[in-house]
């Protein structure tokens, strides 16, 4: 594999390298950016400068990504002139206080928060860029906001909502608390949070107005239903809970293309366990689907490139433990033989490759391909960080940056090395 990556993978030291990445792109409507961490400074600044240049060469519409809908709003609302004019950027990103704060809450994305709005400023109100959160881990603050939402209209729908609300209140916002009570005791609010979810969907053309209060009900709404589902099914299985995450990504997509109209087109960032088709990898083995894969089959695949990231070495933003301290991590040497690996002995240098009907084949066997997570053990990698993939049917490109660095996150109070 390694002469068929000398061939067809290509140095790039500038944005303008990437041309042909661009010019592969075409006419797809559906633009899924992965990484293959989520604490890795180059992934981000890549993504934000091919996503400015498919906004400003290509028309896309909006930026959808690994985030929760609350907390995006925050920015999709700063982009778009809907929020007061005195608030910052910083202010903005505040918003993101669910751990993993970094993800979102990080110098690298500034940058592209401000070109947005600056975007957006000599654009009619209909065709603003925006920008929305597709992750189902919001519960009680998708809550709060239909409830909020729905008091000051002194709405009949208040009555589901409050009865939703009701439900989940003993548990004290704790997302363990409600896993464990609804998994193993049955003490769920299924029947609450879908009878919530179908009032908002019957009765939302009554919140339109020019502040997308429609769309915020309706992905709020759906928030609250699947992430009932995802966290009552969490306790039980992994695989199960992962395809409703994913499919809720999916459903929040279309609702926000729906509100969009037809001709929308769309940027998704996500990471690359999310983006790169399921169907290409072990996953499959286990009966799991991911977005990419469910986009490229509601779309087809003439509409949707793919396009993974990954490392051959570097330091990375990730934890040791779910919701401990954030570090600076080495990345160590990729594993011999993984796809990182290869590309790193094709050429010690940041390449990208095309993937097209002409070399498909040429990367179709199965190889290890390195995902970290928000939670992180380097000196454990080899046991489970390698994703076994066929690389040619899992992206339509791939970027590998050869030596990476940590994300910078706004507020960094626990530093190791």
């Amino acid at each position: 594999m390694i002469d068929s990556l000398k061939k067809y993978a290509k140095p790039f030291h500038s944005m303008e390298d990437l041309d042909p990445l661009i010019e592969a792109i075409g006419d797809a409507k559906y633009v899924l950016l992965g990484e293959s961490s989520h604490g890795t400074s180059e992934f981000y600044t890549l993504r934000a400068e091919l996503t400015k240049r498919l906004v400003q060469e290509k028309d896309f519409s909006f930026i959808a990504v690994e985030g929760d809908w609350p907390a995006c709003q925050s920015i999709n609302r700063y982009i778009k002139g809907l929020s007061r004019s005195n608030q910052d950027i910083r202010e903005v990103l505040e918003s993101f206080n669910r751990w993993p704060t970094w993800m979102w809450a990080n110098k690298e994305i500034m940058d592209l928060i401000g070109w947005l709005k600056d975007i957006n400023l000599n654009t009619n109100r209909l065709e603003k860029v925006g920008f929305y959160g597709l992750d189902v881990y919001s519960l009680w603050e998708s809550l709060d906001e239909i409830i909020g939402f729905l008091s000051k209209m002194n709405s009949p729908e208040l009555e589901a909502a409050k009865k939703a609300f009701a439900c989940f209140e003993p548990h004290n916002r704790k997302n363990e608390s409600y896993a464990v009570a609804a998994g193993y005791l049955s003490e769920d609010c299924m029947k609450e949070a879908l009878e919530l979810l179908s009032t908002i969907q019957k009765n939302k053309w009554k919140f339109e107005d020019d502040q997308e209060s429609s769309l915020n009900m309706e992905v709020n709404a759906l928030v609250t239903a699947h992430a009932e589902d995802y966290y009552r099914t969490m306790v039980k299985s992994d695989a199960d809970s992962w395809n409703i995450r994913d499919r809720h990504m999916v459903d929040a997509l279309n609702s926000i293309i729906n509100f969009y109209g037809e001709n929308a087109k769309v940027i998704i960032w996500e990471h690359n366990t999310h983006v790169g088709d399921a169907r290409a990898t072990d996953m499959k083995d286990e009966g799991m689907v991911n977005v990419g894969q469910l986009v490229r089959e509601q779309f087809g695949e003439d509409e949707v490139f793919i396009v993974g990231f990954g490392t051959y070495e570097g330091t990375v933003i990730a934890s040791t433990e779910w919701g401990g301290n954030e570090e600076i991590m080495n990345v160590p040497s990729a594993q011999t033989g993984s796809w990182e690996y290869l590309m790193h002995q094709a050429g010690p240098m940041n390449q990208y490759l095309l993937f097209n009907d002409q070399n498909r084949h040429e990367f179709s066997t199965t190889i290890g391909h390195r995902a970290i997570g928000v939670v992180y053990h380097p000196e454990y990698e080899q046991f489970g960080n390698y994703v076994p993939s066929n690389m040619g049917k899992r992206y339509d490109g791939f970027i590998f940056v050869d030596r990476t660095n940590a994300l910078h996150p706004l507020i960094l109070e626990h530093v190791f090395i």
